[in-house]
């Protein structure tokens, strides 16, 4: 793992908000729980650090081949979904979160299996740096994965919620489905409506937006130290 002194300011916040992640995390589980992995840049540094304590848990499951890859190279199982019977805890990041623990993901393209663990997980932790903190969603585009051939139907779609829809060249999902960021939306609100219009489209997959199922407990890295902020909804 890369050293400390090495890291960005950005990416130090990132190791202490994931470092804070991994102590709470293993306050929850025993060596029978199952824990789900996120994808992005600060869940790859809870992985990092999750491998030092691979031990006290029976495995996980990752929203994606690349942090099923990286669990794998530290020795640490990786179960499908669909063969555990629980996964106590959900640990991923967010491109934006709002007051509500409301979050935009999808930024690394993950966000269908992203979305069915946390759908699945007791409890969904979200880690993130400061500048991910917004009072409203949407300045981050907002990720809709989408049947290939369905795009053009999508987009025009989301032109009609008052989106400017972008397809994402060269991205193709693990699932084999193509990106559409949607930009010029903000401010979402409410961000569960927009959510369940956006699903309602034939053709999409899912939407980026975690309103219907946001987080349980935000855990900010920022200057002053972690911030950890629990759900009031």
């Amino acid at each position: 793992m890369t050293s400390d002194r090495t890291l960005s300011p950005q990416d130090a916040l990132k190791k202490a908000v994931a470092q804070a992640a991994v102590d709470y995390t293993l306050n929850k589980i025993d060596d029978k729980s199952i824990i789900g992995i996120g994808t992005g840049s600060t869940a790859n540094f809870f992985i990092d650090l999750l491998a030092e304590h691979k031990a006290k848990i029976a495995g996980t499951v990752a929203s994606s081949e690349a942090s099923a890859n990286r669990l794998k190279q530290h020795g640490i199982p990786v179960y499908d979904l669909n063969a555990v019977d629980e996964v106590t805890i959900y640990v991923d990041g967010a491109d934006e979160s709002n007051p509500h623990l409301e979050l935009i993901k999808g930024g690394g393209a993950a966000l269908t299996r992203e979305k069915i663990t946390a759908a699945v997980a007791k409890e969904f932790l979200c880690i993130a740096d400061g500048s991910k903190w917004v009072d409203h969603l949407g300045t981050f585009p907002l990720p809709v994965e989408v049947i290939p051939m369905a795009r053009s139907h999508v987009a025009r779609e989301l032109v009609k919620l008052g989106g400017d829809p972008v397809y994402r060249q060269g991205v193709i999902t693990d699932n084999g489905n193509v990106i559409i960021d949607v930009h010029h939306l903000h401010p979402i609100s409410p961000a569960r409506e927009l959510e369940e219009k956006i699903n309602n489209i034939t053709g999409v997959v899912t939407n980026g937006l975690f309103a219907l199922r946001p987080a349980d407990v935000l855990m900010l890295g920022t200057e002053d130290g972690v911030e950890t902020i629990y759900a009031t909804d």
